[in-house]
């Protein structure tokens, strides 16, 4: 019987610093499941804003950031340019979504033949 890896440690390019001025590099993210992906399309923010997605995305999957209680929204939001990119590739390789045809933000497409998993391109200006 195999195991399966479901949370993978990272470390961030940069890092983010708290309100306390402390440095937070060190964290891990978990696969994503379906729920993750499917209700943040609900939410208000991703409505007016596709773009919003992988930001409450990310706060979901992201299990811990350094000593940081919980990664909210507001935590992602602040994240360095070089971070946010990380955490997407991270995202879209443990989650083997195949980024070579990625479309916009909360686009649903069919990644390496799995329908329905969304592909979060690594920089907004690619089109």
């Amino acid at each position: 019987m195999s195991v399966i890896c479901t949370e993978i440690e990272f470390i961030l390019p940069l890092g983010y610093r708290d309100g306390d001025g402390n440095l937070h590099r060190n964290g891990v993210m978990r696969l994503a499941t379906a729920g993750d992906e499917i209700l943040p399309l609900k939410d208000h923010r991703v409505q007016s804003n596709p773009a919003y997605l992988i930001i409450i995305v990310l706060s979901r999957v992201i299990v811990r950031l350094g000593s940081l209680e919980m990664v909210s929204t507001k935590v992602v939001e602040e994240l360095f340019a070089a971070d946010f990119f990380h955490l997407q590739q991270l995202y879209n390789k443990i989650n083997q979504v195949d980024t070579d045809d990625a479309g916009l933000p909360g686009e649903a497409q069919g990644a390496l033949g799995k329908p329905g998993l969304l592909q979060f391109p690594t920089s907004f200006t690619q089109r």
